[in-house]
């Protein structure tokens, strides 16, 4: 019986542990480059989430969710490249960030954008940040720092 009890439990309270170890996913940052290749502005973080959401979007949110699942999409693909940089992986994010950016208002000092991946880590003075990855520079057409 002892047995029988033993086997069927976790079938009726299953272990929610889906992984092994918890670690912390890179940040995708980007910033935009004038003509001359240089920032125009401070690094980014790239869609970011928001603070508070209402409680009738958070109830649609449950049956639809498209922008959250694609930043689940960059989020996997940034730890890819922190892993092992891939082509793909690289070109999917520099994907969205530029469709993003052209979707802003244009500005003729802007020709490129870059980002960069960043691990945030606490120690005894205070968040630092190692950056994994840095970007080629690519193009944008038309695009403004937000």
């Amino acid at each position: 019986m002892l047995k029988t009890l033993s086997l069927v439990l976790p079938v009726l309270l299953p272990s929610w542990r889906f992984f092994q170890t918890i670690e912390p996913s890179p940040r995708v940052q980007w910033t935009v480059l004038s003509k001359g290749g240089v920032a125009l502005g401070d690094w980014q973080e790239f869609r970011p989430r928001p603070v508070a959401i209402p409680v009738v979007q958070m109830l649609c949110r449950l049956f639809w969710n498209a922008r959250r699942n694609d930043a689940l999409f960059v989020v996997s693909c940034a730890e890819r490249i922190a892993e092992n940089p891939t082509p793909h992986s690289i070109n999917e994010i520099t994907r969205r960030i530029r469709d993003d950016l052209e979707q802003g208002a244009a500005n003729s000092h802007v020709s490129a954008a870059q980002f960069r991946l960043v691990f945030m880590s606490r120690d005894e003075t205070g968040i630092s940040q190692d950056i994994l990855f840095l970007s080629n520079p690519f193009p944008v057409a038309g695009a403004a720092p937000r």
